[in-house]
């Protein structure tokens, strides 16, 4: 097979031969329809790549004289790790200080949704949404939390069911003042 005939394959004629390769037969009565699940579970997962953040939050971007910190806890978060091509999943809690901009409450979960929808490491999905916020508002400062379960550390490699990865980002005044992240924490135990 050469490379033109790969780049004419579905998702789901891919993972057809990987059935094949493990030792499986495609033609079972459980498998037959397991290639085309695969391909739009595929497709659903990494919508992200077919997202643009800015359509997403459309024009749910409100002027407001508000500079106290907005923080949304507990976002669900769901992404595949481009390592193992395994989930990921936890929670995300997204905080900022507005200048005069802030974003419909709804918007910040569909902004975690389409970074989280790709190919991703915790670490570079945490800062992409806090740059996004920042960037999208010219808040003044930006902090995300994301607290996530890696099932390829549950399932495979070290086999620990009960580790947690947390990862931070913190822009502008939530990186130059203590107070300011302080608070932040603080509101996270609640």
């Amino acid at each position: 097979m050469d490379i033109q005939d790969i780049d004419n394959l579905s998702i789901a004629d891919h993972f057809r031969q990987i059935l094949t390769k493990v030792g499986e037969d495609p033609s079972r009565e459980g498998l037959v329809k397991t290639p085309d699940r695969v391909q739009k579970a595929f497709e659903f997962l990494l919508q992200g790549y077919n997202q643009n953040p800015d359509d997403i939050v459309g024009d749910a971007i409100f002027n407001e004289e508000c500079n106290h910190m907005v923080l949304v806890k507990d976002i669900e978060v769901y992404s595949l790790c481009e390592h193992h091509l395994l989930p990921f999943y936890g929670r995300c809690h997204i905080a900022y200080i507005p200048k005069g901009k802030v974003f419909g409450v709804s918007k910040l979960a569909r902004i975690v949704d389409c970074f989280a929808h790709r190919l991703q490491i915790q670490e570079r999905l945490t800062q992409e949404i806090a740059t996004y916020i920042k960037d999208k508002v010219d808040a003044e400062g930006v902090g995300v939390v994301m607290e996530c379960h890696h099932l390829c550390m549950m399932m495979r490699g070290v086999q620990k069911q009960n580790s947690l990865m947390v990862t931070s980002a913190v822009l502008g005044s939530f990186r130059r003042s203590q107070a300011t992240r302080n608070e932040f924490l603080e509101l996270l135990k609640r």
